[in-house]
């Protein structure tokens, strides 16, 4: 194994001088940290900014945070992605001021109870917020360490990624496991990137075995990924004579959970998308619809599979909408649905809808 004494002091005096001037390093607020953390867990940087800077300016405090609605939180994650984060770190917030009196834990043991916080942001948060010798693993770190300790083994195995974990914990330096920790990241995200590392800027060139055996590009290794599935989904504008459209927001443990979307769902294997559609709106509002034309088709792609979305403008024939298969439901004209927090594929709907691409042809008084 290569000695980590030399690595530690390339790697944090090449970071004190290259670390990025991010909006989360200019405070030890651990509750800053643990808000930034989540938000770059599968974002990158640049994305999460923004986001970062206007959500701590909405919930400057965990007290905040908790004691807003989760519409509201939801809405300042709006296009984020990953819902799931912003709710796990609304209920989580929630626990820290039940259980902790608003003080984040500083403990990896106790950090890891709460939702939405794992082993990576578990350590992240020890290191950086608190001053904890523990390490982080996520994907720029693995790549760095397989191609600095050129480990050959397919890192989507759990044995590889618990190896991976070991190292990192006998290699994080006493007292300086921040500086350590960040400067392993930032290097991966700015120096050992993924297809074109830039080797000959890189502070541990000469301690790199994958650099020195020409083989960094191979590292890491990982199986090769499977075809990612295709599913067909419809969506429906149900407009009544006032103008106003219906929306529904989705349950809190489905998909995209508390998020409001125009209603509809997936087309089942030998189902017309008119038909899907009418069931659709059957099954989760209680109401007939007949199905108009298609205003727009919209493609989308999520973690491990894609869509297609088909919008088509409807007109309610009968019944009155229910919560059966949704959360909550509502009537809103278009600049009303400014309040409501959507995913992506719903504002670009929203968007259709504004710009007059998407132009309602369905006679409404009959």
């Amino acid at each position: 194994m290569i000695d980590p004494s030399p690595l530690h002091t390339a790697l944090i005096a090449w970071f004190k001088t290259h670390r990025e001037d991010l909006p989360w390093r200019h405070t030890g607020d651990p509750y800053a940290v643990w808000v930034s953390e989540i938000m770059l867990q599968q974002t990158q940087v640049a994305t999460v900014i923004p986001y970062f800077e206007q959500f701590m300016a909405q919930f400057p405090t965990v007290e905040a945070l908790a004691a807003a609605p989760l519409d509201k939180v939801l809405k300042q994650w709006e296009g984020l992605g990953y819902y799931s984060r912003a709710r796990n770190l609304h209920r989580a917030a929630r626990m820290v001021v039940e259980q902790f009196g608003g003080k984040l834990p500083a403990n990896v043991v106790e950090l890891e109870k709460l939702p939405g916080i794992g082993l990576y942001t578990a350590g992240a948060i020890g290191s950086l917020a608190f001053g904890l010798d523990v390490p982080v693993v996520d994907g720029n770190i693995i790549r760095v360490l397989t191609r600095l300790y050129n480990i050959e083994d397919d890192i989507t195995q759990s044995a590889t990624r618990r190896e991976l974990w070991n190292l990192a914990g006998e290699i994080v330096p006493t007292g300086q496991a921040a500086s350590w920790n960040e400067g392993l990241m930032e290097l991966g995200r700015r120096i050992c990137m993924p297809r074109s590392p830039d080797c000959e800027n890189c502070p541990l060139i000469d301690h790199c075995e994958a650099h020195q055996r020409n083989v960094q590009h191979e590292r890491p290794v990982r199986s090769a990924r499977k075809a990612v599935p295709h599913v067909d989904v419809t969506a429906a504008v149900i407009r009544e004579n006032d103008g106003k459209v219906l929306i529904a927001q989705r349950r809190e443990d489905d998909m995209l959970g508390g998020l409001w979307e125009f209603p509809g769902g997936k087309r089942e294997k030998g189902e017309s998308l008119e038909g899907c559609l009418r069931r659709e709106i059957r099954e989760e509002l209680g109401i007939e619809i007949v199905v108009g034309q298609q205003l727009t088709t919209i493609k989308h792609a999520y973690t491990h599979f894609k869509i297609t979305l088909h919008v088509f403008e409807c007109r309610r024939t009968n019944g009155e909408p229910q919560a059966i298969e949704c959360a909550d439901w509502a009537w809103a004209t278009l600049d009303e649905l400014d309040r409501y927090a959507f995913p992506v594929t719903d504002q670009k709907i929203i968007a259709t809808l504004r710009d007059g691409s998407g132009q309602f042809s369905m006679d409404l008084s009959t």
